[in-house]
């Protein structure tokens, strides 16, 4: 028998209405189109994408804090609006924790970080004072912190400590599934490095599942079992990492490959020419067709639909890329080093 997932997104749309117009019509923002995403026990799954390709928006769907416009959150089997407000908040919000991109804003700074870590359990009741006190400890044990930390206000502290105490916040009623949107985006890269040893470590010793969204897909390698590819709005593949780079089949998604090659995978650099399409007036048929380095005709007057490469591997391309294919030389109108022409 197989296991209940620990959540599924079915098909979910968000439209954020511009303010002052009609909803629906052109001056709607199409921020997330049917979008499709399961995440089992244990596993995580990394979300990466240009900016404003709706990462951000899908995790506040996962995490209950945007319900889609159309489509269903299910959480172990049951349907996230469906449950009771109550419910939703104590049940679902003990199970799910997120991590958000810039500690500096996501942290209270007139609470101290012992304030920080015990909020979550004052709120849901969680235990007697002296068990959350200790649980505080616990915390501040399991992210690496100091206990004299405890005392400190957010400000006191360095970028990257900032960011323990958001993981010890997102851990303190001890969830089964993470959300980490963009975690280390405002760190430097040697702190970088040691929030992401960080949330591995976590995910194997408290057997979590974790969502892990970045812009960098190198990254995202290095940290997920399966790689969602997200452009304007819409899943276009997903991908175990065993077939990345070599086999993966989305044009989309060879480029992001190659803006940031791997010395121990060399790639060949895929142009990508003109900017990225309104989501506002999104393009017909395929929404990547305009910059798509395979695009053909049929491309702009037909949606592409699912194809499935096995269990694992899904993509949306009309001309998906061959695993022994060499992208077209760059045009000449991009500048002399078009190596990494996606935007980050």
């Amino acid at each position: 028998m197989t296991a209940t997932p620990v959540l599924q997104v079915r098909d979910a749309h968000v439209r954020h209405r511009i303010p002052g117009k009609r909803p629906l019509t052109k001056d709607t923002v199409y921020a997330l189109t049917g979008a499709d995403l399961t995440v089992e026990a244990g596993e995580t799954v990394g979300i990466v994408g240009e900016s404003g390709c709706g990462k951000s928006t899908l995790a506040q769907v996962i995490v209950g804090l945007r319900r889609p416009d159309d489509g269903s959150v299910v959480f172990r089997g049951r349907d996230l609006w469906a449950m009771k407000p109550a419910e939703r908040r104590n049940q679902f919000g003990r199970e799910v924790g997120m991590i958000f991109q810039d500690a500096s804003t996501a942290l209270n700074r007139r609470l101290t970080v012992r304030a920080i870590l015990r909020d979550p359990l004052d709120i849901q009741g969680v235990g007697t004072a002296r068990e959350r006190q200790a649980r505080v400890k616990e915390l501040l044990d399991l992210v690496g912190l100091p206990g004299s930390a405890a005392d400190a206000l957010p400000s006191q502290l360095s970028g990257g400590q900032r960011q323990r105490v958001a993981i010890g916040r997102a851990l303190a009623l001890e969830p089964s599934l993470l959300v980490a949107d963009e975690p280390t985006s405002a760190l430097d890269v040697s702190v970088r490095a040691q929030i992401l040893n960080l949330l591995l470590r976590l995910k194997k010793d408290l057997n979590l599942s974790l969502v892990f969204i970045s812009h960098d897909i190198q990254t995202v390698r290095r940290m997920s079992d399966r790689i969602v590819t997200m452009y304007l709005g819409r899943i276009v593949e997903t991908a175990p990492r065993r077939v990345i780079p070599t086999l993966v089949r989305h044009p989309y998604t060879a480029a992001l490959l190659s803006a940031t090659p791997s010395i121990l995978h060399p790639v060949e650099p895929i142009g990508l020419t003109g900017p990225v399409p309104s989501s506002v007036n999104p393009p017909s048929g395929c929404p990547f067709h305009p910059r798509c380095w395979r695009a053909q005709p049929d491309c702009a007057a037909t949606m592409p639909a699912v194809e499935t490469v096995d269990a694992a591997h899904i993509f949306r391309c009309l001309h998906p890329v061959a695993g022994d294919e060499q992208p077209p030389p760059p045009p000449e109108s991009l500048p002399d080093n078009p190596a990494v022409t996606v935007n980050s």
